[in-house]
């Protein structure tokens, strides 16, 4: 539905930018009607009306976030960088014994099921997608009675994030981690400089760029299941989990660390934290990305003036505690998390703060913490 999507947005911003004048989804939706009469796109009338019709009132969501500043204006999508997929509410498909049939189509979908729908349980929504790769999903939506809160374990967790070791806990245990992105990274690099030697817009570029793509989703596949093993079992022990609230979007500007930390993407296993934690009844908290974990010292609160990354243990000179650098941070954020609960702030708000606390907010933070 990339199609509909783009002639939407151009006809919204044509009639903005030369008539000042706004054009509503229901505006949208009629002019949609005209595009299907036209011998241009008559191919839209052959497929469902449900797609396109999803496919404005994303248009429309995307309109209104940006209206309220909540993102940007919206931006065309591209045949070669976004997803093809297709959007079907329940009055597009048939769900019966198993077996899913999309509007327009005679026989049902040839599924691999990843996992059964929760039993009695009939989608909402289903949707359809395509990834570079060329694999196709099939997405349903609906209730599962089988989430329940776990039960409460009243304890806590610090962890800190890292490269050498994925997370470190304030219990003093380290998560390797697997780096997958570097163990395919020389075939990810034949495959890439096999594509850049294929003339353009030729059938061998396409199959070269596939290929490449299967690598890419490849490494993108187990992080994802390692991710979801991970934020499960600290979701699954811990009643609190307190994490670093890091700005990971400007990390990657370190060109010696840039690979290395998009490969950990911290910002992945955070927001599968997130969603688990509400999903189970479970409190997460985020310290303040300011606050100095790893340069206090756990034991007598005394602050370390300077700490170059390289310095994995160090000794503090007050109280002669020796500390590994990436347990200690974690202790100072388990540390921590009490006083940012206490102050009413939680994950979101402080995933939107785009600057450091000074004053007393600070002060506060830092003198609850030590």
């Amino acid at each position: 539905m990339r199609k509909v999507y783009n002639l939407a947005l151009q006809a919204r911003t044509a009639a903005w930018f030369s008539e000042h004048r706004r054009i509503n989804c229901v505006q949208t939706s009629a002019l949609l009607t005209e595009w299907k009469k036209a011998e241009e796109y008559a191919f839209l009338a052959e497929v469902s009306s449900v797609p396109p019709q999803q496919t404005l009132r994303h248009l429309q969501c995307a309109f209104t976030n940006f209206f309220e500043r909540r993102s940007a204006y919206p931006r065309f999508k591209s045949r070669k960088k976004s997803r093809n997929s297709a959007e079907y509410t329940r009055s597009a498909f048939t769900y019966r014994d198993g077996r899913m049939t999309l509007a327009r189509m005679r026989e049902p979908l040839d599924i691999v099921w990843s996992r059964p729908l929760p039993e009695g349980q009939v989608p909402s929504t289903v949707t359809v997608s395509q990834d570079a790769a060329g694999r196709w999903f099939v997405s349903m939506l609906c209730q599962d009675a089988t989430v329940r809160v776990f039960p409460a374990t009243g304890t806590a967790v610090g962890v800190d994030a890292g490269i050498t070791s994925l997370v470190t806990l304030s219990t003093g245990e380290k998560i390797t981690n697997p780096k997958f992105e570097k163990k395919d990274r020389a075939r990810l690099a034949r495959a890439q400089r096999e594509l850049s030697r294929k003339q353009k817009d030729s059938k061998n570029r396409d199959k070269a760029r596939r290929r490449v793509a299967r690598i890419h989703a490849r490494i993108a596949d187990r992080r994802r299941d390692f991710l979801h093993k991970l934020s499960t079992r600290l979701v699954r022990e811990n009643q609190t989990i307190v994490i670093e609230d890091l700005t990971v979007r400007n990390m990657p500007k370190n060109h010696t660390l840039a690979r290395a930390i998009s490969d950990a993407s911290w910002t992945g296993l955070r927001s599968m934290l997130e969603y688990k934690a509400q999903w189970y009844g479970r409190e997460l908290i985020a310290v303040d990305r300011w606050y100095p974990s790893s340069k206090t010292c756990s034991s007598c609160g005394r602050l370390v003036a300077k700490l170059p990354l390289n310095t994995r243990e160090w000794t503090c000179a007050a109280c002669g505690a020796i500390h590994d650098r990436d347990e200690n941070a974690a202790k100072n954020i388990l540390a921590a998390g009490p006083a940012v609960s206490a102050c009413g702030a939680g994950v979101r708000p402080q995933r939107r703060s785009s600057g450091r606390a000074t004053g007393a907010e600070a002060g506060k933070l830092r003198r609850s913490a030590v």
